[in-house]
């Protein structure tokens, strides 16, 4: 693994270890799915491909995350996006 690929690959074990056990909602997409959350998706990505080639794939797991949070909480109600990382603003729409 190159050196910025470890560095990714531990921030986000650190995000798995510290902050996600104590957020206190889940990953959508895992929800949904029943696949990986994603932090587990863009870690394996990581891994498997380097922080640089985990880019697209990651994206497209927010993505999925996005859209299966529109499944499971009314946040359409009120025009905020909500992913595994949080209600987050989103501009834009899908």
């Amino acid at each position: 693994m190159t050196p910025l690929a470890r560095a990714a690959d531990a921030a986000i074990g650190w995000y798995q270890r510290s902050i996600s056990p104590r957020k206190g909602w889940s990953c959508a997409a895992r929800v949904v799915t029943g696949g990986p959350s994603c932090s587990a998706a863009a870690r394996e990505a990581v891994r498997t491909r380097g922080a640089l080639g985990a880019v697209l794939p990651t994206m497209a797991q927010l993505l999925l995350c996005y859209r299966a949070a529109l499944m499971v909480t009314p946040a359409r109600l009120h025009g905020e996006g909500v992913c595994c990382c949080g209600p987050i603003p989103v501009p834009f729409r899908f």
